[in-house]
């Protein structure tokens, strides 16, 4: 579709009267639909972008007189927070997402940025071309997991443009809403138009696509928006979620050629006592030292701990945390997700808890959940862990851009080794609470988790997020080798961040 955004055209327009006799019955319908989407598996994301002076403030207002604001979350995105900038741009929209059967209504939003900082010369073509792609893959994202988006863009011509601002600056009582931004804003129109043009090209998904709005006419512009609100909701509730057949991709079976594999792993590597100890201390004070370093830098970190049960996760956290500042480290054992975390996409849960600059976040089990007990418990389907193996490498992407030190480890154990652990947690009593009968009904999937581990590695690792397998089966070998990569990577960030002062 063509997205050519005329400078000049001639405005629709709703008549007074006609507006009042169509708004009962439109606001009727806005308040049914809402009550009827609480019960629905899908969120509502309406986004409304545009020029200034089309009058998306006022049609937010509106919006929320209109339809019950109790369950319509409305959302304004400003200059970024000290805690926004802190972390990858996407953090502060994953973050207001609204819950299935609910619907979020966005002032600007993830368009915002990538047009502003063309705009300004700040970025590159090919770098705000790679941004809208990362906007495009967010959305896709969002509606391959039964999302609906509705994205309005309000346009307004260069002399309606002049001729609203002249009216608003005649009057002293309005003259305080033209600012110094919009007359910048109005010097650059016709770029400005042609950019926004071109995004609109760019993203115009055939799931989410866009619908331009000539925004001179109020009545014409609110009711046209909530006559679209309601039929693209009534469309969804009507006949549930497929996926459109011109969004549909093939799955990837890319395969990550220098990836590690569990068959090259020597599990019968061990490490004395003396040498434990010794190693530790070595690796411990060197995590002290570094993991300081880096909270002065406001270097985070990420840390992803997944392998067999009891193959040690546990040791190993014992071991990491006390040679840092536990002030600035948090643990978060991932179990299955609660009732709210259900109402989200998978990795929404994972993208609250990226941490601050400095700090470091240790997650003990990870979104490679979907690709391993949900891929073979059958809690997602196939078609959605096909296309998390994609998802996954984005999300990691955003955070090792942003400078976040992310580690990945696998701990691997054999089967022999696991069951004597499993023995004995029966005989110790302070061990048993980690022992339940699903522990030994997953052995008996032993090789189809096993076929998903390959996969997962050889499909998720890269170059600035690879996969670390560690050779479990002696419990010293693997605290001492997680240790000590961690320390690596940490060091060469470090140093990175020094180079690039």
């Amino acid at each position: 579709m063509s997205f050519f955004l005329h400078s000049e055209k001639s405005a629709n327009v709703i008549s007074k009267k006609d507006y009042k006799e169509r708004v009962p019955d439109l606001r009727i319908q806005l308040l049914e639909l809402q009550e009827n989407l609480k019960r629905a598996d899908f969120p509502v994301i309406v986004l409304i972008s545009g020029v200034d002076g089309a009058g998306k403030g006022e049609l937010v207002n509106r919006l929320n007189e209109w339809m019950d604001p109790r369950f319509l979350q409305t959302f304004a995105f400003g200059p970024k927070t000290d805690e926004e900038l802190e972390r990858p741009e996407f953090w502060r929209f994953w973050r207001s997402l609204p819950t299935k059967g609910s619907i979020g209504l966005y002032v600007g939003s993830w368009y915002s940025d990538p047009i502003a900082l063309r705009l300004k010369g700040y970025i590159s073509r090919k770098e705000w071309l790679h941004q809208l792609g990362r906007v495009g893959r967010f959305e896709k994202l969002l509606t391959d997991d039964n999302a609906l988006i509705i994205k309005f863009w309000l346009h307004l011509g260069k002399q309606d443009q002049i001729e609203r601002m002249e009216k608003l600056s005649s009057d002293p009582v309005t003259a305080w809403q033209v600012t110094d931004f919009e007359r910048e804003h109005l010097r650059v129109y016709d770029r400005f138009r042609e950019l926004s043009g071109e995004t609109l090209e760019h993203t115009d998904l055939k799931s989410a696509g866009w619908q331009v709005v000539y925004g001179k006419d109020a009545n014409y512009r609110e009711i046209t928006i909530a006559e679209e609100i309601c039929q693209r909701i009534q469309q969804r509730l009507g006949r549930g979620w497929k996926q459109l057949d011109d969004d549909k991709e093939e799955v990837e079976q890319e395969v990550t050629v220098d990836a590690p594999s569990l068959k090259q792993l020597d599990m019968t590597i061990t490490l004395d006592k003396s040498q434990y100890r010794q190693q530790l201390a070595i690796q411990q004070s060197r995590l002290n030292s570094l993991s300081r370093e880096a909270w002065r830098r406001g270097i985070s970190t990420v840390m992803a701990l997944e392998g067999w049960d009891a193959a040690g996760k546990g040791g190993i956290i014992r071991r990491i945390v006390p040679a840092m500042d536990a002030r600035n480290v948090r643990v978060l054992p991932v179990a299955a997700p609660n009732s709210q975390e259900r109402l989200h996409h998978y990795l929404w849960r994972f993208w609250k808890f990226i941490p601050r600059a400095g700090n470091t976040t240790i997650f003990d089990r990870t979104w490679y959940g979907r690709v391993l007990v949900e891929r073979i418990e059958g809690f997602a389907r196939e078609d959605e862990w096909q296309r998390a193996y994609k998802e996954i490498r984005d999300f990691e992407n955003q955070l090792v851009e942003h400078g976040i030190v992310l580690m990945k480890y696998w701990l691997h154990i054999t089967k022999d080794e696991q069951l004597a652990r499993f023995k004995l947690r029966e005989k110790t009593p302070h061990k048993q609470f980690k022992l339940t009968e699903e522990d030994y009904r997953n052995r008996e999937r032993w090789d189809e988790y096993e076929t998903a581990v390959e996969d997962m590695v050889a499909r998720t690792h890269q170059p600035d997020s690879p996969w670390l397998l560690i050779e479990g089966n002696d419990k010293r070998h693997a605290r001492v080798k997680a240790l000590t990569s961690y320390c690596e990577r940490l060091e060469a960030a470090i140093e990175s961040n020094i180079i690039n002062l």
